[in-house]
């Protein structure tokens, strides 16, 4: 229940930053229109400095091999999901942003804050493994759907992206055990703690000249929360509990709810970003992030507590 009730205190944290966005236009300190630039600086700048950071850590065995299971645990999340979208896609008539809202969570921007909150900085280190799956996926298949067609034209495009590049450096620091300088890691630090924050004052700036009326009453968005926070991360949920009953790893138990979280975490706004770049509609993307992170703030617990019970 501990556990539970700080997570909603956390994930209720980034939704008042949300609303300060949304002050922030609304009142006209800033236009709608300044949130495109913050939207490439969390992409293309605090990402790619969250995903080195994670991966400073000593190598040990021990760490390998939970990684490994991390890395599967991660991949098993994207077929879940994956696998279900494309299931539901006909016959619920998804649209590409509703297809990778369902998909894609916000792994990075807040599972990191709310692992290092929770449970601990020495867990972190697992929410790399969701951070590169999700990743890798993000510019290719995410990017793919949303740019329509125009965001993946070469793999050169691809493997040149600085998430990718900074997927790569993170790997070679990890295994070489190599440190990059103090007062370099002091930035990349200070870049990465602000991608929670700075990603939620996007979303509320998106949606900062909008009828809030109107936004409550769009059906669409509560199909897809649902389908986000509660139907895949259930099931995802029921067989991580399966996997720590095998007893494959003494700490399986955490390392798979690290994945948890970032499986039943709200939609990516990542989704909102790339819809933005590639100029569509973005608010609808925003719309249906913002709801999904106000439900998340009671649906992460449940999911939570579920998985423990199961256990």
């Amino acid at each position: 229940m501990r556990l539970s009730i700080l997570l909603a205190g956390q994930i209720g944290v980034l939704f008042l930053v949300a609303f300060a966005g949304f002050l922030i236009v609304k009142y006209e300190i800033l236009r709608e229109d300044d949130s495109k630039v913050i939207s490439w600086l969390v992409a293309y700048v605090l990402s790619p400095c969250v995903i080195i950071k994670s991966f400073q850590i000593d190598f040990t065995a021990e760490k390998l091999k939970g990684m490994g299971i991390a890395v599967a645990a991660a991949i098993a999340v994207q077929v879940i999901f994956m696998a279900g979208c494309r299931l539901l896609a006909k016959p619920l008539h998804l649209t590409p942003i509703e297809r990778a809202s369902v998909i894609y969570s916000n792994c990075g921007n807040l599972i990191v804050p709310l692992v290092s909150f929770v449970l601990g900085e020495e867990w972190v280190f697992y929410t790399c493994a969701y951070v590169m799956i999700s990743t890798v996926l993000t510019w290719t298949h995410m990017q793919s759907m949303l740019s329509r067609g125009r965001g993946n034209g070469n793999l050169k495009n691809i493997i040149l992206n600085p998430n990718i590049i900074a997927i790569v450096i993170g790997l070679l620091l990890f295994f070489s055990g190599f440190r990059i300088p103090e007062m370099l890691e002091s930035a990349i630090d200070g870049f990465g703690g602000a991608i929670g924050p700075v990603s939620m004052l996007v979303v509320g700036m998106l949606i900062g000249n909008m009828d809030l009326k109107w936004v409550f009453t769009r059906k669409r968005p509560y199909l897809i929360s649902l389908f986000r926070l509660a139907v895949f991360p259930v099931i995802t949920a029921s067989l991580f509990a399966f996997v720590v009953r095998m007893g494959i790893h003494p700490d399986a138990r955490y390392i798979l709810l690290v994945s948890l979280l970032a499986a039943s975490a709200p939609v990516a706004v990542m989704v909102t970003q790339i819809t933005q770049i590639y100029d569509g509609d973005a608010r609808y993307a925003s719309v249906i992030n913002v709801m999904s992170v106000i439900f998340c703030i009671i649906s992460m617990p449940l999911v939570v507590l579920l998985y423990e019970s199961l256990c």
